[in-house]
């Protein structure tokens, strides 16, 4: 193989090859190993360790390694790891991943040690909102399998087996959520006599398969400006939300205890706030880091947590510390970018420019709802958020990981957990939310997230992967319908044998933190049954979507039935919840409204009447959107399909809360969990970083811009900017499977627009923009052309 390159130069031959790692479970010779005192009431960190030696110079050598918990492999002097939180989060029960290490440099003739550093990591660390430990097992245990080629021809296989030595040593503790213990009066890796012997695990029945995703790693830095808070504590800001660590210089009396607490926000004093998250006054703050100073200053890293932070408070005889002093360590899944969104309103660059943020601090070992409170993968938050992410970031891997992963933890009568990996273990621990199995919104996630990277990415296996995943949940869905009865049906009128199609029995999210909601209120809510009209519109959208997943892969037999489910399903939502002819829908919120247009469930007289109304709600609370979770994604995109562009930029463009501009005027670098952010004194609330409701950030791509498919995986896509609002231009450039695509349009003088289109080779775009229709194929195309809306706001009128 050889390339030419752009300046017509040519590169050598080079042989075209690849390596795969260990395919086979009979390929593994190599033993989990353990210290024989391990227990979830013991937190220390295990220090593994095995010296080997090599007889002539190293040609090729691997490590194949893994853990319970999260890991270091150090080869010798070398961290072949480097700051990698692995393995990622999977359903431990049933698989754990490993990774494959290119050790050949880090090895040499003669003597070798080889060490692994275990920490509690997702395996045995707190999950979820509960902070529940050891949800998979009570034991951390180190995997490695070594393949080495020397010199003379021979090979040498060095595992993990009951040979390998087990101790102790400077990390105290690790836990993802609550930080480490770290003595820095001791060495880096023990000592020879610290260990002593290690078992092996015999219990360790799960599989083991290659890692697909690049792990949580390095993937940014950010500097910071220490100070004083008005009490007096040294803090660093680091002028950006994000998940990751701190990297801090540190110098005082040996053996003094320093510690380093995180957080999003200061409180309303400018003192850090560690009761923002509902933490009860005086419990100990869970986002910290504990150092016992050595007699030396050092550089102290993290390497086995993870925070969700923007400032650092030092707590301590610590001597102060100077710009030079201080490093944030950004973390995420190395996922490349793949959009860039420009507009002449700079609140607009830094929305979008803050769902990334959100979305950088959220795609870690899994897709999480926040890096602080809970961590946990919440199926309704990425089932929302899909759509946005995938024309953001390359996350096809990503997320693929994530469906394999909720395919394993679905319940065998369809149920899908709230959140992926369930934070259960079968005869280790439960789900203390498992009630909430049952809910729309969120295990539609099965349906509508494989549906989703098909639209954005154009690969059919992902839906031929997870088609019988979609099916138990719709399936569920339907089984629970026409078998439970709540006893509001006895409240209903004229929907008669529609009944069976109506679901509103089971716990049920809703639409889940419209503004003014808080999370209790919410929870007790969804035992009511009073959410039917949510329910029911999830059950006719998915049957949908289901109907033409099977359409494409050619189930003629399921497409038809499902599309029958869905006409059913719509029928009966109507019959239930439609009320004047389209004018009052379900509780009369503005979700209600988007719902129904956005899903179609409305018939064509019905249709106008649901969007007026819409409209009225929406100028009732002042041009403030009133939606949560499940229909803030749908707002903006169905005013404009209704005809109202105008209504929609007031609300994009609206600076007080609750809006997307509020928390940009008030300094948001990320998004947040609810709309308020603060509570009525001021005081911080809720987590800062949730993407969510970033959802905004698609229709800045696909309506503001203007460029969205209208294929699967952008063989053709619609470039048909929605022009308004102020703006006099916009533009984004987005990696497709095709390659580069990019709109970019500008105001002239005398109500003209400029528009420029980039069509990826192989691929098409339809251009809609005042009366011009045009379809281009691949280059670069330049268009100008008077638009009605589009006059310059500084124009003056003739």
């Amino acid at each position: 193989m050889r390339a030419h390159l752009d300046d017509e130069t040519v590169t050598d031959w080079a042989a075209d090859f690849f390596e795969t790692g260990i395919l086979d479970r009979s390929e593994w010779v190599a033993r989990w190993v353990t210290h024989p005192d391990s227990t979830a009431k013991d937190p220390r960190t295990l220090y593994f360790h095995k010296t080997i030696n090599l007889t002539t110079p190293i040609v090729r050598a691997r490590a194949y390694t893994s853990a319970l918990g999260w890991y270091r492999l150090v080869v010798n002097t070398t961290d072949v790891t480097g700051h990698s939180l692995v393995p990622r989060w999977t359903p431990f029960h049933e698989y754990t991943e490993y990774q494959t290490y290119d050790i050949t440099e880090a090895l040499q003739a003669g003597t070798n040690h080889i060490y692994m550093v275990v920490s509690e990591g997702r395996y045995r660390g707190k999950l979820g909102i509960f902070s529940a430990a050891a949800r998979y097992g009570d034991r951390l245990a180190a995997l490695a399998q070594l393949e080495i080629e020397l010199a003379d021809g021979t090979t040498t296989q060095v595992c993990s087996d009951t040979g390998w030595r087990v101790g102790y040593g400077r990390v105290m503790s690790a836990d993802p959520k609550d930080g480490e213990r770290v003595d820095l009066r001791l060495p880096d890796l023990p000592p020879e006599g610290a260990f002593g012997t290690a078992v092996s695990l015999l219990n360790a029945r799960m599989s083991l398969i290659a890692e697909s995703v690049d792990p949580v790693t390095v993937i940014g830095h950010r500097t910071g400006v220490p100070s004083r808070t008005p009490s007096g504590r040294q803090l660093v800001d680091f002028g950006q939300n994000f998940a990751g660590v701190a990297r801090l210089r540190l110098a005082g009396p040996a053996g003094a205890t320093v510690k380093l607490l995180y957080s999003e926000v200061l409180d309303a004093h400018g003192e850090l706030d560690t009761n923002y998250l509902d933490e009860k006054p005086g419990k100990e703050w869970f986002q910290r880091d504990e150092v016992i100073l050595g007699d030396k200053p050092v550089d102290y890293t993290p390497a086995f947590t993870i925070h969700g932070f923007r400032y650092v408070a030092i707590d301590g005889p610590a001597d102060p510390v100077s710009p030079d002093d201080v490093l944030g360590i950004v973390l995420s899944s190395r996922i490349p970018q793949i959009a860039e969104f420009r507009a002449s309103d700079p609140r607009l660059e830094r929305l979008w420019s803050n769902v990334l943020w959100s979305l950088r601090s959220n795609f870690t070992d899994t897709p999480t709802d926040c890096p602080t409170r809970e961590r946990s993968g919440w199926t309704g938050d990425i089932q929302v958020f899909g759509p946005t992410a995938a024309q953001m970031v390359d996350a096809r891997a990503f997320l693929r990981r994530y469906l394999q992963n909720t395919a394993v933890e679905q319940h065998p009568d369809g149920r899908v957990p709230p959140f992926i990996p369930s934070e259960a273990s079968p005869g280790v621990s439960k789900n203390k939310l498992s009630f909430s199995s049952s809910s729309t919104g969120w295990g539609d996630v099965a349906v509508m997230l494989p549906w989703t990277l098909y639209q954005y990415y154009g690969d059919t296996t992902v839906l031929a992967d997870h088609y019988d995943s979609a099916r138990k949940w719709v399936d569920h869905l339907t089984h629970r319908a026409s078998t439970k009865r709540s006893i509001r049906r006895r409240l209903r009128r004229g929907v008669g044998d529609l009944e069976q199609f109506i679901v509103d029995t089971g716990f049920q999210w809703g639409e889940w933190l419209r503004p003014g909601e808080t999370f209790r209120s919410e929870i007790r809510g969804g035992f009511t049954g009073k959410r039917a009209a949510v329910a029911t519109a999830y059950l006719a959208r998915s049957a949908e979507l289901l109907s033409r997943i099977a359409e494409v892969l050619q189930h003629g037999d399921d497409a038809d039935r499902y599309r029958r489910l869905s006409a059913n399903a719509t029928r009966a939502w109507q019959a239930a919840f439609v009320t004047e002819g389209g004018a009052r829908i379900g509780d009369d919120k503005q979700d209600d409204y988007v719902r129904a247009l956005a899903f179609d469930l409305l018939t064509p007289d019905q249709r106008p009447r649901a969007a007026g109304r819409l409209v009225e709600l929406v100028e009732q609370a002042d041009f403030h959107l009133g939606t949560g979770f499940l229909s803030t994604p749908m707002l903006l995109d169905t005013l404009v399909d209704a005809g109202h562009q105008d209504i929609a930029y007031r609300v994009l463009l609206q600076t007080t809360a609750p809006s997307w501009l509020d928390q940009v005027e008030r300094g948001a670098t990320t998004t947040w969990e609810t709309w308020e952010g603060y509570t009525v004194t001021g005081e911080p609330h809720a987590s800062h970083n949730h993407y969510a409701f970033g959802t905004v950030a698609a229709f800045l791509q696909e309506r503001v811009a203007g460029l969205a498919p209208t294929a699967p995986g952008y063989a053709r896509f619609r470039v048909a900017p929605v022009i308004g609002g102020g703006l006099t231009s916009a533009s984004i450039t987005l990696e497709t499977p095709y390659g580069t695509a990019g709109a970019a349009w500008e105001l002239g003088p005398s109500s003209t627009v400029t528009l420029t289109v980039t069509v990826p080779a192989g691929a098409r775009a339809d251009v809609e923009l005042g009366d011009v229709r045009r379809e281009l194929s691949a280059g670069t195309h330049t268009i100008t052309t008077h638009h009605p809306t589009s006059q310059r706001p500084d124009a003056q009128p003739g």
